[in-house]
């Protein structure tokens, strides 16, 4: 688990929930290529500093370092003009408690306070069965941190399989937009949306994005961090 992430079997699990809860939703167009340096606004003003802090979906499992989210992300918010530099502190096999035990070492290794944090934790949580209960108490105590420290958030939101019963379901789902009303965070309501209906953006694991995939999940995701970064 820790080597990898997110599991197989549980990728399994999503394509039954990709052909139901998410029947109704949009397909995302096919990632097209950003536009040439010189096309695209030259970065404007002071340093942004975004710290990414999460599992595997950030960490770039099965990828290179430099196709990682966080590294994709950056290019795609200097592509709008923000001076943006995000830190990727994504481990692969994090869960929420995971996350909170090194929330103050990665802030505190940072040269500054971040303008903005990422959190994308929770979906290793589901893998191992823990109760949302600790997931919702881990991801609030992170929150609230962050709120003391008047750091803005994006909360990267995930959804659990129906496999894992309709009330660990409903327990479960509830976290992220509750958590993001209470402490005024911004929310991705699935992080995985643009991948996990798209064969050809998953590594053969059937779960991690591939490098085309983490393209389609930040053309997804970009306009909500870069209106937080704004």
């Amino acid at each position: 688990m820790k080597a990898q992430g997110l599991a197989v079997g549980w990728a399994v699990v999503w394509l039954v929930l990709a052909a139901g809860v998410l029947a109704g939703c949009q397909k995302p167009a096919a990632p097209e290529k950003r536009e040439a340096a010189a096309q695209t606004p030259a970065p404007q003003g002071p340093e942004k500093l975004v710290v990414a802090i999460g599992d595997s979906l950030f960490a770039g499992y099965g990828l290179r370092p430099e196709q990682a989210y966080p590294v994709r992300l950056q290019a795609a918010l200097r592509a709008r003009g923000i001076n943006a530099r995000v830190v990727n502190a994504g481990v692969s096999g994090d869960t929420t408690a995971d996350g909170l035990a090194r929330l103050a070492f990665t802030l505190g290794s940072q040269p500054r306070t971040p303008d903005l944090v990422l959190i994308s934790l929770g979906g290793n949580d589901l893998l191992r069965g823990l109760p949302p209960e600790q997931a919702r108490a881990n991801l609030d105590a992170m929150l609230a941190e962050l709120g003391r420290r008047k750091v803005p958030v994006v909360l990267m939101g995930m959804l659990a399989p129906p496999n894992m019963g309709k009330d660990y379901v409903r327990r479960f789902d509830a976290i992220y937009p509750a958590l993001a009303e209470k402490h005024d965070a911004a929310l991705i309501s699935f992080f995985l949306h643009g991948v996990i209906t798209r064969a050809e953006l998953r590594l053969p694991d059937r779960i991690h994005p591939t490098a085309q995939g983490v393209e389609a999940m930040v053309e997804e995701t970009e306009g909500v961090v870069a209106a937080v970064t704004h």
